[in-house]
């Protein structure tokens, strides 16, 4: 999550040139990329007349929004999430839009009352600015990495979790509003995350690579093209395995077989519920399902989760459960986000709540304090320690550069991309005002008129808002150079838990204004470049990515309200039959957060009443590590190791756990070590040509055959039972070790 120039050898980014002072020429040679990926990967030519603003464009960015926005929310639920990324979309509307540019009528016509120009549904073949903008609006409909909109979890745990009301007017307010209230100030920051060539957002090459692939002509044997309809019709079909008949694919735990009987067997081998050694997987939604796929991930970053893993994981864990015992750690499980009493049975929540959806002291003294398994307390410190790093780091290593931007605004310093880009109109500043104050207005309506459902404050809006803002420019630098992405949800619920402890509601509504107007902020960022590389007019952005999130909300919250209304008990993995997909894990983490942070509060859980008060110590490492990282480069300025010491990246290693578990990140490692390393380093002519398209038709394949599947067998209750189909077979990995602890299942040491 790093945002700074590195150099390793010859298989990464090589730091920018420095700076020119104003009265040096402007050389030639300067136009280029100073990003190999870059280089490799992105034309250096455009053509402006090519129209973007079609029929075609509205009608397929249109269908593809509402169509990813329904699945992604309909795929959430399940056990394994499934997220169809835009990829998908790139891949299908393809054949599609050149359908469209053969049979629709390109005879010319007026519309009254716009005057004299003349339109056509049908303005020559079907362009790739045109498949950049579908994509952008699809890629509304699929949320940053998240498959749908972050608020739709606080329905969720209200509707499911804590079985209360909310109206469907509440909810759609909620979800419209933090999708957009982001975008008003992300505007205003481009010039510093978007038109610097350092600024590279690796994620946007991989859309780059694709679109290339399908519409540039190539004629080598193997095209681009070819290669990936060979790898999507490979991954296509190979899905078919570990999404319905052999499902134990996809987590194959070699020591929970060896060793059936041994509950620390399991906990050492399962890669679900334990530390996931001997642990692998044949399933790419694995691989990708929670870390994004490997292949686009720069390999230094890669280096950073590496170490904060293995320290976390196989150093620290084993040392804190088996050796101190930490916070009475063997009383549980050892991986595990679930909330236990003092005895390791689970927490009844419902019995602390009362009527007025806040917390019932007598009950809860009566129940006792909140218990956390030893890897989700650590998490939770390494999350604190990440957020503070993340401003700390950016101070660091690119504060002057900040400062040296803000001063010039990128005046002389513009790459070849930049040059291009100057050509189309420019969106005022005042369209990101209006759009501020519009979110803002609309979301303090749901604060004061709607406050009995949603419990926060307007005070609290702006103060999430104002935390929103100061973040978003460091992170957007991180996720611009690393392709990871530090969150503001923990220090948000922290803060809020402080302030206003006891009303769980509030909390994560905070939480979400605070942290998901932030990462909507980035994401809007990430497809402006897209949309830079490609050379798209930036008007023609701003309002398809406007569009786009409005339409995709709303079908996001219906698609939600469906579900939570018809299928019983969903997300209650305790009372749903046996292997039900609707466990939903990620809301399962939300709801315990909003537990921790908002119904109990962080007094009585990281303060003087709760049993975790020394996590707090991890903000103050947080924010000393960059610094001395920074102190130890400029002492030893030729060792270059240093400077890839990713403190953010490295201490948010395993935020993503859970709901992420050994498994993915076990995968995820090895296959992007493969990629990112060895084949860059010794077969960089196929990587340039195939790296990206290959991460591409592995999603699509994937998302088609997941699909599939779900509609033609699992909806009809079509189902396999053998062997292969009972998961990894380490069921012992969740019970607790201690002395006199009794857990339904488990063995009684």
């Amino acid at each position: 999550m790093g945002s700074f120039e590195i150099e390793i050898s010859d298989q990464h980014t090589p730091p920018p040139p420095p700076p020119k002072q104003h009265n040096e020429p402007e050389e030639e040679e300067e136009e280029e990329s100073p990003i190999e990926q870059v280089r490799l990967t992105v034309s250096n030519t455009d053509e402006p007349s090519l129209p973007v603003w079609t029929f075609r464009m509205w009608f397929l960015g249109l269908l593809s929004c509402v169509l990813l926005s329904f699945l992604n929310t309909f795929f959430a639920y399940r056990t394994e999430p499934l997220i169809i990324s835009m990829i998908s979309v790139q891949v299908a509307t393809l054949p599609i839009g050149r359908f469209m540019a053969k049979v629709l009528p390109s005879a010319k016509f007026r519309v009254p009352g716009l005057g004299s120009a003349e339109y056509s549904l049908n303005p020559g073949p079907f362009n790739m600015k045109e498949h950049v903008l579908i994509s952008i609006f699809a890629n509304a409909g699929s949320g940053f990495g998240s498959g749908a909109a972050y608020a739709v979890g606080i329905v969720d745990i209200i509707k499911a979790f804590y079985h209360r009301e909310i109206s469907f007017f509440a909810s759609w307010i909620l979800v419209i509003t933090t999708q957009v209230l982001g975008y008003g100030w992300a505007g205003i920051l481009r010039k510093y995350v978007v038109d610097p060539a350092a600024m590279w957002w690796p994620s946007s090459l991989v859309q780059v690579s694709l679109f290339r692939a399908l519409h540039e002509k190539d004629t080598n044997r193997m095209s681009r093209g070819k290669f990936f309809l060979i790898a999507l019709v490979c991954s296509f079909s190979w899905y078919l395995f570990p999404g319905y008949l052999f499902p134990t694919l996809s987590n194959l735990s070699l020591v929970c077989w060896a060793f059936p009987s041994s509950v620390t067997a399991h906990q050492l081998g399962s890669g679900m519920k334990g530390l996931g050694i001997g642990s692998l997987t044949l399933d790419w939604s694995v691989i990708a399902s929670f870390l994004g796929s490997p292949l686009i991930t720069p390999f230094f970053a890669i280096v950073n989760v590496f170490v904060g893993y293995v320290t976390v994981i196989y150093v620290l864990i084993p040392i804190l459960y088996w050796g101190v015992n930490l916070y009475h750690a063997r009383n549980f499980p050892i991986f595990s986000s679930h909330l236990f009493n003092g005895q390791g049975q689970l927490y009844n929540v419902t019995a602390i709540v009362n009527d007025k959806f806040e917390i019932d002291m007598p009950a809860y003294l009566k129940q006792g304090r909140i218990n956390l398994s030893v890897f989700f307390s650590l998490t939770y410190g390494l999350g604190f320690a990440a957020v503070v790093a993340t401003l700390s780091h950016v101070i660091m290593f690119n504060g002057r550069e900040i400062y040296d931007q803000f001063q010039t605004s990128y005046k002389g310093k513009m790459d070849i991309h930049t040059k291009l880009m100057r050509k189309y109109k420019d969106i005022p500043n005042w369209w990101f005002h209006v759009m501020l104050v519009l979110s803002l207005a609309l979301s303090l309506i749901l604060c004061i008129f709607m406050k009995d459902q949603v419990q926060m404050p307007w005070w609290g809006l702006l103060f999430a808002s104002a935390l929103a803002l100061i973040f978003t420019l460091p992170i957007s630098i991180i996720t611009a150079t690393t392709n990871q992405t530090p969150g503001l949800n923990v220090i948000t619920e922290y803060i809020m838990g402080v302030i206003l402890p006891g009303r769980p509601i509030a909390n994560v509504c905070f939480k979400t204004y605070g942290y998901i107007s932030m990462s909507q902020a980035v994401s809007f960022l990430n497809d402006f470049k897209l949309g830079h590389y490609m050379k798209v007019p930036p008007r023609s952005m701003f309002i398809v990515q406007c569009a786009g999130t409005i339409i995709a909300g709303t079908v996001n919250m219906a698609t939600a309200w469906w579900l939570l209304t018809t299928i019983k008990n969903i997300c209650q993995d305790t009372l749903l039959p046996p292997n039900s997909p609707w466990t939903c894990p990620g809301d399962r983490v939300f709801f315990d957060a909003s537990v921790i942070w908002g119904l109990v509060g962080p007094k009585r859980i990281f303060g003087k009443l709760g049993n975790y008060t020394a996590l707090n110590w991890f903000f103050l490492g947080g924010a000393l590590g960059p610094v001395l990282v920074w102190l130890l480069h400029k002492t030893f300025p030729k060792q270059n190791w240093i400077p890839m010491i990713n403190l953010p990246v490295l201490l948010g290693a395993t935020a993503a756990m859970p709901p992420a578990t050994t498994l993915n990140f076990n995968s995820w490692l090895f296959v992007g070590t493969i990629f990112n390393f060895y084949v860059f380093r010794y077969r960089k002519d196929w990587w340039q040509r195939y790296n990206y398209v290959l991460s591409a038709a592995l999603d699509a394949g994937l998302a088609f055959m997941g699909v599939i599947l779900y509609f033609s067998l699992s909806m009809e209750g079509v189902s396999v039972s053998w062997w292969g189909s009972d998961g990894e077979h380490c069921g012992l990995a969740t019970c607790p070790t201690a002395k006199g602890v009794a857990v339904d299942g488990c063995p009684l040491h």
